[in-house]
């Protein structure tokens, strides 16, 4: 055999030089897609480099076993590896200057095939990769003898198995299996003999005889298929006539790659994507990392509950539909008070490279280094409970009553901030309230209910900035530019004056939820291998930031927004509290709520500049004013409505008297008969000199009605 092989080669030695060879193939696992599913086990993406399902041969139908050997290998099960007929019938038309011939058997190409994944897996390149048309005499040899001790190893059954899980069809697609589902729609088990041939004749040359891209040149060599399997006795005359009268009959189903072509939930996809290659669990670097997830076959179990997805998809684009007219984002994400658990993740684009007003790879509700905007977006009010959370923890009350008079602190004011070097200087800081009437002594709690700026800050005046800091920080807060806690460089932070990520802020409030344990959002539950091989995957991280007491107290006056406001945040049937937000001139506008089982952040504002909201045709309604109410208020609204009754309902606890303190202070000013409501306050507007300051403003209604409400 191996002097026929390289007989007109000039070669020497032909049998030293044969017995020299590699007599064993190292085969590795094949390269397999991987998956990432939601936690109720909806596919939402795969992955690959090579698109392949390997299946036993029981699940190949008989046709396409025939096929194959009819047009490749006609003596596959007389021969052992080497085909010396072929061989022989090779060297003479080499001898006499014809092209040249390979007498390649079906298990000398499941070698080739192998060799070539192999050298893949490695990285190595298409021009490094021996294929056909570019072996010399030498590649033949080693397949030659690799054939021949594969055959020594492996039953027939085994190695048409093996050629069939890894032979290419098309593009990026591999396998039997894949191939029959990508232009069928259908198993490889149930092709039939038009399906088969068609296959079958792909493979020599898979982008030539695509019957996608050259219908004619596949639908020719199908018929040729057909021919050799009626010549091997396969196929009766019938058989054959029925199926060459046959067109080709494709039934494109491709799949397509990554978060690109994601089922749904294309931006948590987007996240995972980014836990993963940001995890050394997955591999050494991101080379190592990438290979495994396009390669590995990995089963990506998450977080992601498909009901809460597709209620929070709808809602944001029914505010605000993709490729709405007026540029503006939307967005929500919610997580699981107690676990982290990141339950849904939406927003109002498609997650694309591609230019185009819906289009973007930026994930509105994740910090800049998990895929989101450079810096996040600056959070308006819904900075506030922090403030209060610090002064409950100073071991004050919720009923007492603070001087919310000033609006103005002249620089080099007083202010306590033990973190900072001693001397400390901050500017002056003018600000205001959205309504004239707030200016005046109220109760904390009144205060923060209604979001009256010179309230927060009048508490913030007591306290030291940097506890507050610290509550936040303990509670999750930190800046998305860099994933570090908020700078004390102005007091203007305690209303919103530094950017975070929605996902930051659900984590924040479900500390509240959970009676004061904060858990780090978690997105992946499991991941294995092909091989079953079990990757570690972050898991639940949580630990109490504050005291179950503190959490109950703030969260009454977050409650009393939703169930005292109608109208404004009306209330979705179960115990929930909240508290929106609303920057300078309605760039941001923002509602982050609770119940018990889920906590949600949801946004609306403008991600590509800092241009205001205001009088600017949203899902074609123009309004004045664009509050953290209006339509970021009405998404959550409407969300939660749907979504809280499959999580925990309860009620939240009751605080101790001694947070809560006796009542007084703070009621209700102005109004007409009836006695009204003064409106709601809080307008957050700090005009520190450094960054974009917050206004988050009230509809007043002063006619006794009962619905003055603070819309920030």
């Amino acid at each position: 055999m191996p002097a026929a092989a390289v007989a007109g080669v000039g070669a020497t030695s032909s049998i030293d030089y044969f017995d020299q060879l590699p007599d064993e193939l190292q085969t590795n696992p094949l390269s397999q897609p991987s998956k990432i599913y939601s936690a109720d086990n909806k596919l939402i993406a795969t992955f690959y480099a090579e698109n392949r399902v390997p299946v036993p041969l029981d699940k190949v139908s008989q046709h396409m076993q025939d096929a194959i050997i009819s047009m490749e290998d006609a003596r596959f099960y007389e021969h052992g590896g080497v085909d010396p007929q072929g061989i022989m019938r090779a060297a003479v038309s080499n001898m006499a200057g014809g092209s040249l011939q390979g007498a390649s058997t079906l298990t000398m190409q499941y070698v080739n095939n192998v060799l070539i994944d192999a050298g893949a897996a490695a990285g190595k390149s298409a021009d490094e990769l021996t294929i056909s048309g570019t072996k010399s005499i030498g590649d033949k040899l080693r397949e030659a003898k690799l054939a021949i001790a594969i055959e020594k190893e492996y039953s027939k059954e085994e190695i048409l198995q093996g050629y069939l899980n890894i032979v290419l069809f098309s593009g990026q697609t591999y396998g039997i299996e894949a191939a029959a589902r990508t232009f069928f729609g259908i198993p490889a088990a149930k092709l039939n003999i038009a399906q088969s041939a068609m296959l079958a004749g792909m493979v020599q040359s898979p982008n030539y005889f695509n019957p996608v891209s050259n219908p004619e040149a596949t639908k020719d060599r199908r018929d040729s298929v057909l021919l050799a399997m009626l010549n091997n006795q396969k196929i009766t005359q019938e058989e054959y006539d029925k199926a060459v009268a046959s067109d080709l009959g494709v039934n494109l189903q491709p799949v397509r790659s990554g978060c690109v072509a994601a089922n749904f939930a294309d931006y948590f996809c987007s996240y995972v994507q980014h836990v993963i290659m940001q995890s050394d669990a997955f591999g050494a670097d991101a080379t190592e990392r990438s290979k495994l997830l396009a390669r590995g076959g990995l089963t990506i179990k998450t977080t992601l509950d498909s009901r809460l997805q597709n209620e929070a998809q709808k809602q944001i684009e029914e505010e605000v539909p993709v490729g709405d007219e007026s540029g503006a984002g939307s967005s929500m994400v919610s997580v699981e008070p107690g676990t982290g658990k990141i339950l849904a993740m939406a927003q109002n684009t498609n997650y694309s490279p591609e230019e185009g007003a819906k289009n973007t790879e930026l994930n509105f509700n994740v910090d800049a280094d998990m895929g989101g905007t450079a810096y996040g977006f600056q959070p308006g009010s819904t900075m506030k409970p922090f403030t209060t959370i610090a002064w409950l923890e100073a071991g004050r009350t919720l009923n007492e009553t603070v001087d919310a008079t000033r609006t103005s602190y002249p620089a080099g004011y007083n202010w306590n901030a033990s973190c900072l070097p001693a001397g400390a200087w901050f500017d002056k800081w003018d600000f205001k309230n959205a309504l004239p009437g707030y200016t005046r002594p109220m109760s904390v709690s009144y205060g923060l209910t209604k979001s009256v700026n010179s309230a927060t800050v009048a508490q913030a005046a007591m306290l030291d900035l940097c506890d507050i800091r610290d509550a936040a920080t303990r509670m999750g807060v930190h800046r998305a530019v860099d994933g570090q806690p908020f700078e004390v460089n102005s007091p203007s932070f305690v209303i919103g004056g530094q950017e975070v990520a929605p996902m930051t802020m659900a984590a924040a409030f479900a500390t509240m939820a959970s009676g004061g344990v904060y858990c780090a959002p978690i997105a992946l539950t499991e991941v294995t291998d092909a091989q079953g091989k079990k990757y570690d995957v972050p898991k639940e991280s949580c630990e109490r930031a504050i005291s179950e007491e503190v959490a109950a107290a703030v969260t009454i006056p977050l409650e009393n927004l939703v169930n005292d406001s109608p109208g404004y945040m009306n209330p979705i049937g179960v115990p929930a509290a909240a508290k929106t937000g609303t920057t300078d001139v309605s760039e941001q506008t923002w509602t982050v709520g609770y119940t018990k089982g889920i906590s949600t952040a949801s946004w609306v504002g403008n991600w590509t500049s800092y241009e205001s909201l205001n009088n600017v045709p949203i899902n074609g309604v123009s309004r004045d004013y664009v509050d953290g109410a209006t339509i970021a208020g009405a998404q959550w609204t409407d969300y939660m409505s749907n979504v809280a009754p499959l999580y925990d309902t309860g009620s939240f606890s009751n605080p101790p008297s001694h947070l809560v303190g006796s009542s007084g202070g703070g009621g209700n000013s102005g109004g007409g008969s009836g006695g009204g409501n003064n409106g709601g306050s809080g307008g957050n507007s700090n005009n520190d000199g450094g960054g974009n300051g917050n206004n988050d403003r009230g509809n007043g209604n002063g006619n006794g009605n009962g619905r003055g409400n603070d819309d920030d």
